[in-house]
């Protein structure tokens, strides 16, 4: 069968001329089918190119006038920030927020130049639509503070965009329309805002200011969202109605804030990284460390509008530095009537660690500053001041171990009968019940190093959020709210990136020596079972400052001296109090308490303790009632 399968194959097979003449068939049609995708493709481009060309011819014949002409520059400023404003389309085209340093540390810091922002106005009329970011206007009132500009249309109408700038960082701008209400439809109350932006680098540090530059947001009547900060590419439909929208660096932002609220269905984008060779483009970019941006902004929304022109679209911008103080006061500032709560542009954790941060760190970091001291100093004062407060949990914890460090022996002779593995809850309720008899409580020793947890984790958010660090030199330390290399290699490598922080290395160092420290003081305490686990998780208490290493070695300098200076303190006062404790005159306390206890078995320990064991208890005795059963 198969011979006569492969013979029929091979009789049938085509000649070469046919299967010359089947690849030149099979050529046209494919030629046919990309030429005729060609001719759609080309059609759909002309007949959009001429549904744009009749808009624009409704626009030329309206503003005419306005669609030519010459770009003039108008400055705005105060001691705080400058804006420079743009004629052509009424935008501004240059932002510079003053008193702080770029990352050269030279000059102020220019937060957006020329094509690196645009915030375009659209309205959408019966026959035409409206775009301020095509005109060109004419200014008719400037002064140092204010400008007014207008675009004239031909039928005798007006654009007028105007812009006010106070004493702080926020700059109003309104549109108003005057003699256009026949263009509009009846009923059409709205206006198309369209605001994009490419963030720059303003800090050394590319990959650590990275996770702190995000597009974020106020939900009217709720809290602040935010969308990833590292997602290749976020593009997101906003369902609720906003009151500001925050294109947020790490350092400083610039945040639209309409009057009127921003319609619901609102579009946000925001592009992280990636090399760019034309960053005037303002669509589907992402940034590179050698772009010298971060990322790509874009919010499209819709926000009030009156056509008959009695009452201006009015917006506030604020363009300034995330500093928590600043940005509460903004709020009193703001003339939109808006509960804003703009300071939380300025993550300070999650609930629990907010409070920590929002009323004990920031209270007590703005008090140290005010007195004029060095940053590092502010650091230093900040964690011993916090050592200071939990010095009493940090004893009752040591205390805790020691002793059951010197029950050991005692616990080892009550517990000898029970080496068997079956025999491992008897041992376990032995172990409870001397140290209910001792009036120790194992837990006592975990419960109140957990409590600091929080301010460990506070402090994680706190300081690379304070603006305050930004440029501040202590001893080796050129900038505090970024890395200090010891060594730099220019080039990126996995795990490590292209530089090792010294402050990143002390911290380390200092966490293996806090985890001898503690291992050490467990493993005096440790029975039996427990004693040969301690022996493998020695191993992880090792690994963990390798791992901190990879993780902190971009983090800022700030944060690593921080943890270093604290685990320091720590591992001092665990020292200290290891040489102070007298291991026999410990002893005799728990033996005298023990004496009281059985004399009073009332007085045995309660709590926690008592109650584990009492469910140990009762696990053992359900096991033995199962077992009778299966015999």
């Amino acid at each position: 069968m198969a011979v006569v399968l492969f013979g029929y194959g091979w009789y049938m097979q085509p000649s070469e001329e046919e299967q010359a003449e089947w690849a030149r068939q099979d050529s046209i049609a494919r030629a046919m089918e990309q030429k005729a995708e060609t001719e759609r493709i080309v059609a759909e481009a002309a007949k959009a190119e001429q549904m744009q060309m009749a808009a624009m011819g409704d626009t030329t014949a309206l503003f005419h006038k306005a669609l030519s002409g010459e770009s003039q520059k108008i400055v705005l400023a105060n001691d705080k920030v400058e804006f420079t404003i743009d004629t052509h389309g009424a935008m501004i085209s240059k932002a510079l927020i003053k008193g702080f340093t770029d990352k050269d540390g030279a000059g102020d810091v220019t937060y957006f130049e020329g094509r690196d922002q645009r915030l375009n106005l659209m309205l959408a009329a019966k026959e035409t639509n409206i775009e301020t970011a095509d005109m060109f206007f004419t200014p008719l009132e400037t002064t140092d503070r204010s400008a007014k500009l207008v675009a004239e249309a031909s039928n005798g109408g007006k654009v007028m965009v105007s812009y006010t700038l106070g004493d702080g960082y926020l700059l109003s701008i309104s549109l108003q329309t005057i003699g256009l209400e026949g263009l509009f439809a009846p009923g059409h109350n709205e206006m198309d805002v369209e605001w994009t932006a490419n963030c720059r680098q303003q800090e050394k540090g590319f990959v650590f200011e990275n996770r702190y530059a995000t597009l974020t947001y106020k939900e009217k009547g709720g809290g602040t969202d935010y969308l990833s900060e590292t997602s290749e590419k976020t593009n997101q439909d906003i369902e609720e109605t906003l009151d500001w929208i925050a294109f947020k660096d790490q350092f400083f932002s610039a945040v639209l804030i309409p009057k009127g609220d921003i319609a619901a269905h609102s579009k946000l984008t925001s592009i992280p990284f990636q090399k760019t060779t034309d960053i005037s483009s303002v669509r589907g970019i992402k940034f590179e460390k050698e772009s010298g941006y971060l990322k790509h902004y874009e919010a499209r929304f819709k926000t009030d509008f009156d056509p008959k022109g009695l009452a201006p679209t009015e917006f506030e911008l604020y363009v300034g530095p995330n500093d928590f103080q600043v940005l509460r006061s903004v709020n009193k500032e703001s003339a939109m009537g808006k509960d804003l709560d703009i300071e939380k542009l300025v993550y300070l954790g999650w609930p629990v660690i907010r409070w920590i941060n929002r009323f004990f760190t920031i209270y007590v970091f703005d008090g140290l500053t005010s007195l004029g001291l060095n940053m590092g100093i502010v650091l230093i004062l900040i964690t011993l001041l916090l050592k200071i407060i939990t010095f009493p949990m940090v004893k009752k914890s040591y205390m805790s171990s020691a002793k059951m460090r010197v029950l050991k022996p005692k616990i080892e002779e009550a517990t000898r009968q029970y080496d068997k593995p079956e025999d491992a809850m008897q041992k376990q309720q032995a172990m409870m019940q001397l140290y209910q008899n001792y009036g120790v409580s194992p837990l006592s020793g975990c419960l109140p190093m957990l409590i600091q947890m929080p301010i460990w984790i506070a402090m994680f958010n706190f300081v690379p959020n304070a603006i305050q660090l930004r440029g501040e030199s202590f001893l080796w330390i050129s900038d505090l709210s970024t890395y200090d290399p010891i060594v730099e290699w220019g080039r990126n490598l996995w795990l490590i990136g292209d530089h090792l922080s010294l402050t990143c290395i002390l911290f380390c160092g200092s966490n293996v020596l806090y985890s001898i420290l503690t291992m050490r003081q467990q493993r005096d305490q440790m029975v039996g079972q427990q004693a040969e686990q301690m022996k493998m998780m020695r191993w992880m208490m090792y690994l963990m400052p390798v791992i901190f290493f990879f993780m902190f070695n971009d983090y800022s300098s700030g944060l690593n001296f921080y943890y270093f200076i604290s685990l320091l303190f720590s591992a001092v006062i665990m020292w200290v109090l290891r040489k102070t404790t007298n291991d026999e005159k410990l002893l005799a306390y728990l033996e005298a308490r023990y004496k009281e206890n059985k004399a009073n078995p009332k007085k045995q320990q309660s709590g926690l303790a008592a109650r584990m064991a009492a469910m140990q208890k009762e696990a053992e005795e359900l096991r033995k009632k199962r077992e009778a059963l299966k015999k």
